[in-house]
């Protein structure tokens, strides 16, 4: 019986495990620590992509008009705000975030920290010169 537990928590975690960055995580607020947006992280062509798809805080008819190009003006849920990750080992770099709020634009890289603990740093340059966020995933 203990072998048959075991089989089944090894062949759970490699379920979760295989499954990736990909899925909805939550984010939250860098000060207050209160969930503030629900991002679904996909994959497309061997890249991954993240896109807000509800707003726990503020209106949620809300537009990005802080950004730039082509997502001035549009709206914060359904907004890509993680574009071009390529997977990288344990590590899903190259691509970029924007930030809603100011409309920037930096480069960035995820890594699961656990099954349901993304670590999510923004950067400029270099990586030491950023910020990291860390999302939970949605059950």
């Amino acid at each position: 019986m203990k072998h048959f537990v075991l089989f089944l928590l090894m062949t759970f975690t490699a379920v979760v495990n295989a499954q990736g960055i990909v899925g909805k995580w939550e984010t939250f607020d860098d000060k207050t620590k209160e969930k503030k947006a629900l991002v679904d992280i996909y994959e497309s062509n061997g890249l991954y992509y993240a896109k807000i798809i509800d707003k726990y805080v503020g209106d949620p008819n809300s537009r990005c008009e802080k950004c730039e190009g082509a997502k001035k003006d549009k709206p914060i849920i359904g907004l890509v705000i993680i574009e071009d990750l390529k997977k990288d080992d344990d590590e899903y770099n190259e691509g970029t975030i924007l930030d809603p709020e100011s409309g920037d634009v930096y480069s960035c890289y995820l890594k699961l920290v656990d099954d349901n603990k993304l670590k999510v740093r923004g950067f400029l340059g270099v990586s030491i010169l950023g910020r990291t966020q860390y999302w939970i995933r949605k059950q």
